[in-house]
């Protein structure tokens, strides 16, 4: 099982033929996902890699019966490619691009909400690593030869820190169900509660492993949750334990400002509602092990 998408996932990709949306298309298609075109307006009616290409989303949806789209648009125009996705009627977009000014992810929000889309649509990014199902489908940037398909999901707004656990896992003989980037901007469309959600209620995942940095309530709010709603174990990681507050560290979102924020604030709001937590980024594999063969509970 797999949350999100599966090998049989109708895929397009929006900026299809350009340099990046032609390079990772190409490396979603051998790695055996469904695509079935891509949007670049001004170019429909040819062919890319072997695809359709259209002009519109609602084209290709038409055509092609398309149920998720991958966003490799330009900072400048993204938010626009994801209301058009939500518009069209696609199920789930995964947004790439960084750089989108925060006053247009916040124009994507309202459209969303205004129009109800978020009840249709799962916006996941941007500035994201994607959506993997190992064995089965690919939606992003990631190595997917890094990725076993197993039982345990990852979800972060780090794509190189999930790579690390993913890594570290095959290296033990231990397999991933699904691995989301829900990135680290700080206006995001999913965030790591949506995801621990369909994780709980996916019989093919036995764990989880949450990847969080400094910046925002979105971990403790997660903790929170899954204390009182999630069965399955969770493992946490936070990043950014010697991230000095006011200063920006790597993600648009990492910045601390508030209490709460800091990672050392978040590793103890995660400890105290019972979750595990992975000390130090080499520790993800031996302490997923650990916590599946029982040996460790709450750390």
């Amino acid at each position: 099982m797999a949350i999100l998408i599966d090998g049989k996932t109708p895929v397009i990709i929006q900026g299809f033929t350009g340099r990046i949306g032609s390079f990772h298309a190409a490396e979603m298609v051998d790695y055996g996902t469904n695509v079935v075109g891509g949007v670049t307006p001004g170019k429909g009616g040819g062919t890319h890699l072997d695809l359709p290409v259209f002009n519109t989303v609602k084209g290709a949806i038409e055509e092609t019966g398309a149920e998720a789209s991958l966003v490799f648009v330009p900072p400048p125009f993204a938010a626009d490619s994801i209301m058009e996705a939500a518009d069209a009627g696609i199920r789930l977009c995964v947004c790439i691009t960084d750089g989108i000014p925060a006053q247009d992810m916040m124009r994507v929000k309202r459209y969303m909400r205004r129009y109800r889309f978020e009840n249709r649509m799962r916006l996941v990014g941007p500035n994201c690593a994607g959506v993997i199902s190992p064995g089965q489908a690919m939606m992003g940037i990631m190595p997917g030869h890094i990725y076993t398909p197993g039982r345990v999901g990852i979800v972060g707004r780090s794509g190189t820190l999930g790579y690390e656990a993913a890594s570290q896992m095959q290296a033990r003989g231990i397999g991933v169900s699904t691995s989301v980037g829900i990135g680290g901007d700080p206006i995001n469309g999913s965030s790591f509660r949506d995801i621990l959600e369909l994780f709980e209620q996916d019989p093919g995942t036995d764990a989880v492993v949450m990847i969080g940095e400094i910046g925002g309530p979105q971990e403790a709010e997660a903790a929170q949750w899954a204390r009182e709603h999630m069965k399955k174990p969770l493992m946490a990681y936070v990043a950014g334990l010697s991230a000095p507050k006011g200063k920006r560290m790597g993600h648009a979102g990492a910045i601390v400002s508030a209490f709460g924020e800091s990672a050392q604030e978040k590793v103890e709001i995660i400890r105290e509602a019972g979750h595990t937590i992975v000390p130090h980024p080499a520790a993800f594999g031996e302490t997923v092990e650990a916590v599946l063969s029982g040996q460790m509970t709450a750390a």
